[in-house]
C-alpha cells in the first residue's frame, strides 16, 4: 500500500514516465504499437496539474493522469511500478481519482481503455464502472467506462 498520495512535482517527470512505461509496455503486442499512455508529455502534464503520485518511503511507486472536466473526471491513465503491483496500489489511485472528482463536485469518473486490455474490461466493472461505448479513436480500439458518484459520499 502506497504511503502517501500526493500531486506530482515537476522533479517526479521522469519517474512517471518510466513507470508508465514499464506498465504499459506488456501490452505492445496486445495492440500492435505502444499503448497512449507511453507517449504522455508528462512535464506538460505535471505542469498543468494533471498528475499525482503514489510514493511508499518517498519513492514513486505509481502515477495518475486525470483531467477535470465541466461535469465528469477524465481518469486518463493510472499505472503502477511492476514490482509494487498486486499490492492495492492501483485501487488506492482509483479511488484518488474519485475522491478528487467528489471534492470538485463532478457527478462522475470516465475512462477509456484498450479493448486489447482485456483485464480492464473486467477490472473497471468490478468496482462500479458502466461501459457506455466502444468506438475506433486516433488509432486504438477504446472501451468507454464511466461511473456515476454519489454526492457528498
Amino acid at each position: 500500500m502506497p504511503t502517501a498520495i500526493r500531486r506530482a512535482a515537476a522533479g517526479d517527470a521522469a519517474a512517471a514516465a518510466e513507470i508508465t512505461s514499464a506498465a504499459y509496455r506488456p501490452y505492445i503486442e496486445r495492440i500492435g504499437r505502444e499503448p497512449a499512455p507511453m507517449g504522455a508529455d508528462f512535464d506538460a502534464l505535471i505542469a498543468a496539474g494533471d498528475v499525482w503520485v503514489a510514493t511508499d518511503r518517498d519513492r514513486v511507486v505509481g502515477v495518475l493522469v486525470l483531467r477535470v472536466g465541466e461535469t465528469a473526471l477524465l481518469l486518463e491513465s493510472v499505472a503502477v511500478d511492476p514490482a509494487h503491483q498486486r499490492r492495492g496500489i492501483g485501487r488506492s489511485l482509483i479511488d484518488h481519482a474519485e475522491q478528487v472528482a467528489r471534492d470538485a463536485r463532478l457527478g462522475a469518473v470516465e475512462l477509456y481503455t484498450n479493448a486489447h486490455m482485456t483485464e480492464n474490461l473486467r477490472l473497471y466493472p468490478s468496482l462500479g464502472y458502466d461501459l457506455i461505448d466502444r468506438r475506433r479513436e486516433d488509432g486504438f480500439d477504446r472501451v468507454f467506462f464511466r461511473k456515476s458518484l454519489a454526492p457528498g459520499g
